[in-house]
């Protein structure tokens, strides 16, 4: 069934809202998590290699990080090696990490950087490993046990925090027009690889880069007030004070603290996207509207 064909008008009124957006992007920095529907689904996959290599066409630098949870569990399932989590974090032995490294870093990876290069961009698979660009400590994960006096301590292997961000690869990447595609996967002092939290990464290096935004992707569509509506702009103050009360609450408090830390730490703004809806990087970006939760430092 043929598509009709679009009013050249409307055309012209969305470049021109688009304007404004391009003009004050330009040169920027925006860092993008990149996961779940949006990496799963084919026609999503598509838009999201499409937005990159627009957002680079007209001088937009973005900095994409990935995740890969799902996929990760596949390739276990299929090794016959148990997947097992505390707090929600997978605990990763050594031959788990081995695992990880070869989702993150090869499959992913380099699924992601084809995708874009296809579209027509330059893009550059990296991991934190490389240039040594994401220090890494272990994360220690505390569990509180009503028959100690003190939160118990426990060893989830070879799951890390962020130490360092070196943007220097990032930088020159950049600098000559390539798009790079960033597993998080980071490395420590002794050469020890960790698996660490897409989300917190993409934060510290917006962080750390001083970037213009940053955009995590999701599946929802937004931060939703106690009636379920998307609250479309908020400030620092106002999601501390969701989180104080409750309202922000689950499996949203990671990402929501990953944002509101980047924004506090000189970002210049975080959105939570509807990563479910085509070519969400860019309505967000380019258009009055958007389609997410923006959180900035101070009130709009």
């Amino acid at each position: 069934m043929n598509e009709s064909p679009r009013d050249p008008r409307q055309v012209v009124e969305i470049l021109s809202e688009a304007l404004p957006y391009i003009q004050r992007y330009s040169g920027k920095t925006v860092v993008v998590k990149y996961g779940g529907n949006a990496m799963t689904e084919d026609k999503l996959i598509d838009s999201f290699a499409r937005d990159m290599v627009l957002m680079k066409e007209v001088g937009i630098n973005p900095v994409v990080v990935h995740g890969g949870g799902p996929q990760i569990g596949q390739l276990l399932a299929r090794l016959n090696i148990e997947s097992r989590f505390v707090n929600g974090m997978r605990v990763t032995d050594a031959e788990t990490m081995d695992v990880v490294e070869m989702v993150l870093g090869g499959l992913v990876n380099k699924s992601i950087v084809t995708q874009i290069n296809q579209c027509g961009g330059k893009a550059i698979g990296l991991t934190g490993k490389d240039n040594a660009q994401i220090l890494a400590r272990q994360l220690k994960v505390e569990q509180h046990n009503p028959a100690l006096t003190e939160p118990e301590i426990i060893d989830i292997g070879h799951v890390g925090e962020v130490e360092h961000i070196s943007t220097d690869l990032i930088e020159m990447l950049a600098e000559r027009d390539f798009i790079p595609v960033i597993a998080p996967i980071g490395v420590d002092r002794q050469g020890r690889s960790y698996n660490i939290n897409a989300d917190l990464v993409a934060g510290k290096v917006a962080e750390a880069l001083k970037a213009e935004k940053l955009m995590l992707l999701t599946n929802v569509a937004g931060l939703q007030d106690a009636e379920g509506n998307v609250m479309t702009g908020l400030s620092t103050e106002q999601v501390d004070a969701l989180i104080a009360d409750g309202t922000i609450y689950g499996g949203m408090l990671p990402k929501i603290r990953c944002a509101l830390e980047a924004v506090k730490g000189g970002v210049g703004s975080a959105v939570i996207v509807d990563g479910r809806v085509v070519h969400s990087t860019l309505l967000e970006i380019f258009t009055d509207a958007g389609v997410g939760t923006q959180i900035t430092d101070h009130r709009d």
